[in-house]
């Protein structure tokens, strides 16, 4: 399957994360009818409780619709959207390790590894479109190659139990 899916991700990436966007939204449509419905019919719950079930479902019900309508747009933004939340991870990492470097002998290399996750984290957010592509090209040879590993260890791993017998 990774194989599958690795190619299909380095042929047609955009249409790709079309379909992740589909099925994410059938997934916010299903969630959000439930988790009105529970606070429809739930009489367990506090008044509260049960309007605010109703408000989120409605909102992740429209928000399901909107990505079912535009599914090409919404996967090119979620891949963005997790490019930048790439990219601030980095620098708030190099942050804290940089002010964790303390006076021990790998204060160094904290010192350095900080630096290069800001810079890096930096770099992200300023050529985020170009960071997403590199991701998801270097995702689809990832799974091509993690693909064809798993299909030489499937038909590899029973020649040992075969011969032992």
């Amino acid at each position: 399957m990774a194989l599958v899916l690795g190619i299909v991700l380095l042929l047609w990436p955009t249409k790709t994360l079309a379909v992740v966007a589909v099925f994410l939204g059938i997934n916010f449509l299903i969630t959000g009818a439930v988790k009105a419905a529970v606070g429809i019919f739930s009489h367990s719950l506090s008044a509260g409780l049960r309007i605010l079930d109703v408000v989120l479902g409605l909102l992740v019900l429209v928000a399901g619709v909107i990505m079912l309508r535009n599914a090409a747009a919404t996967g090119e933004a979620l891949l963005l959207f997790t490019v930048i939340f790439i990219g601030i991870g980095w620098i708030i990492e190099g942050i804290m390790a940089i002010a964790e470097a303390g006076k021990g002998p790998t204060r160094t290399w904290a010192i350095v590894f900080g630096v290069l996750s800001v810079l890096a984290g930096i770099a992200v957010l300023v050529v985020p479109v170009w960071t997403a592509q590199w991701l998801l090209l270097l995702t689809a040879i990832m799974l091509i190659v993690l693909g064809v590993v798993g299909l030489v260890r499937a038909f590899t791993f029973g020649k040992q139990v075969l011969q032992a017998s």
